[in-house]
């Protein structure tokens, strides 16, 4: 007699795992990877009918490299639920791979986990819930209909077991068969890689936590026990105050102070021309994207070691305050990620500010509203040795790049108003991010009098120092945003801009001269030197720091 689950395989309508498995890879590797069919469509390799039947071999590869990974998945009650989070997770990566050209590695996958309700809102768009509808909803329309066949737990087992080996067989002969073709592709394009999709994504996010995880369980490593005032703190009458600004997304190609043919910079040109600023020219980033640099710019190991480092350690704002001064973290980003949980801190987004703050953002001039009452409520032991305010913008942060600008300052139009940047011209693209960087040196230039107002009539020797996170690709051979691997990110998403601006006490207590540092602004400099610069202007020693890494050494 036949149990009732085998006469249930013979009902209609009633599907085995497996089979739902198959036809959900095969469908993910078509219609899942047309951004990699995209970009195969014009590489060299894949031309001819060999390049055809290489790129049919390669959908067979992907669609094999799947059904391997799920086959061991297949469960009745686990079927659907995959489909979801697999189909949704390759709908959102092939739109904005599509959209914006970016790929999918460990530090996108970062930026995902770390993304707040105001970047979302950002990215938001019609053609995205479109991609959504048809990669995504549609399959699972036809699958969350199906019926699904049940059977023991080692019946299913041996059944599940059997079709990932029989897909690492197909994965293994597809390789051999065209294994020339796939090594020149991935040697000639190492894009690519980061282009199957979702495997990027199960590989990325698998990278991110196997990093992650045991770093996390580490206990954090204390810096510069040693740290200690140096002399010009000695019966000190005027106090320093630092004000660093860590831009976002401001790229150091739409900056005039650099050359830039459009006046971007006006307030900062003033500034430059009356003494005590100056603009850095030459400046890398550490990474392509806020989750990778902002840790990497204030920690002491610098790029190689910092992206090497197997646990965590302490960063610069540790070593300012383990030396007594006072340490303030204004955020009006998407948080510190770390860096400022051990300092004081104020996040914006929760202020009430008309003019300043709407539908729970604030443009960057909220961070100095009501400053002097923030230093004031600091600790007053500390504040009489010396203060340090760190101010996370919120810059050129995109792809809503209109609103990064109040209305004042949108100098350049008609600008780009929507977050679907290809639906704009390149004219209308850069008036909306050109917008953004005029009101970023209005920002900055704001700074710099509040701080010499300090100076003048206060007892403070002042200094501002900006640099910011990364740059931002705006259409160049087809690239949008930011966040590429490294090795592969064009400049246009490392080099920075940089600037510091020195009060005339500042320069006597330092012994920095400006124009110095004017003849030095073009020198090759990273985030490397920041934490080293940043120890040597406020006059703080320690053995962390290397004097060949900081910038004002060569003008004491």
């Amino acid at each position: 007699m036949r149990s009732p689950i085998d006469e249930s395989l013979n009902l209609p309508g009633v599907w085995r795992p497996g089979t739902l498995v198959l036809l959900l890879s095969c469908w993910l590797a078509l219609a899942g990877n047309l951004p990699l069919w995209r970009a195969l469509s014009v590489v060299p390799e894949t031309s001819g009918w060999r390049g055809v039947l290489f790129s049919l071999g390669f959908a067979v590869w992907i669609a094999a490299a799947l059904m391997a990974l799920l086959s061991l998945l297949a469960w009745p009650r686990l079927v659907k639920p995959l489909a979801v989070l697999v189909l949704l997770a390759a709908a959102t990566s092939t739109y904005f791979m599509l959209q914006y050209s970016v790929v999918i590695d460990a530090t996108m996958m970062a930026n995902v986990f770390n993304t707040d309700a105001r970047e979302v809102r950002d990215l938001v768009s019609w053609p995205l819930l479109l991609s959504f509808v048809v990669l995504a909803g549609l399959p699972l329309w036809w699958l969350l209909r199906r019926k699904i066949v049940r059977r023991p737990f080692w019946s299913q087992a041996w059944r599940n077991g059997l079709g990932a080996l029989v897909a690492v067989g197909v994965l293994a002969l597809v390789t051999l068969a065209s294994f020339q073709d796939l090594a020149s592709l991935m040697r000639n394009h190492k894009e690519v890689r980061y282009l199957i999709n979702p495997l990027n994504v199960i590989y990325a996010s698998g990278k991110l936590l196997g990093d992650r995880i045991p770093r996390a369980r580490r206990q954090m490593q204390t810096i510069g026990l040693d740290v200690k005032l140096g002399p010009s703190y000695t019966g000190q009458q005027r106090t320093p105050l630092v004000v660093m600004v860590v831009g976002e997304t401001a790229r150091a190609a739409n900056f005039s102070l650099g050359g830039y043919a459009r006046p971007t910079n006006p307030e900062m040109q003033q500034l430059k021309a009356a003494g005590g600023l100056t603009y850095f020219s030459a400046v890398h980033s550490c990474g392509t994207n806020t989750q990778a640099s902002l840790p990497c710019m204030f920690s002491h190991l610098g790029k190689r070691d910092y992206e090497s480092a197997s646990q965590p350690f302490e960063n610069l704002l540790d070593v300012l305050q383990r030396a007594g001064l006072a340490v303030l973290w204004l955020d009006n980003q998407s948080g510190c990620k770390d860096l400022c949980e051990r300092v004081t801190q104020v996040v914006t987004r929760t202020l009430e500010a008309p003019g300043l703050c709407e539908g729970g953002e604030c443009l960057d001039e909220i961070m100095l509203k009501d400053l002097d009452e923030r230093i004031a409520a600091l600790d007053p032991a500390r504040r009489a040795r010396g203060v340090v305010v760190v101010m996370h913008q919120m810059g050129s942060h995109g792809p809503a790049y209109y609103r990064r600008s109040p209305a004042g300052y949108k100098k350049f139009l008609p600008e780009c108003s929507t977050n679907v940047l290809q639906n704009c011209t390149r004219e209308q693209l850069l008036n909306a991010y050109d917008n953004s960087v005029v009101y970023t040196d209005h920002v900055l230039a704001s700074t710099a009098r509040w701080l010499d107002e300090k100076a003048r009539v206060g007892n403070a020797d002042s200094a501002m120092v900006y640099v910011s996170d990364h740059g931002e690709s705006l259409g160049e051979n087809n690239l949008y945003l930011h966040g590429l691997p490294y090795a592969l990110a064009p400049d246009f998403q490392t080099h920075v801009p940089m600037v510091t601006w020195l009060s005339a006490a500042m320069q006597k207590r330092s012994g920095v001269r400006v124009s110095c540092l004017q003849q030095q602004a073009g020198e090759p400099l990273t985030h490397d030197n920041l934490f080293h610069s940043l120890l040597g202007l406020l006059d703080l020693q320690t053995s962390l720091y290397r004097k060949e890494m900081d910038w004002f050494a060569p003008c004491r």
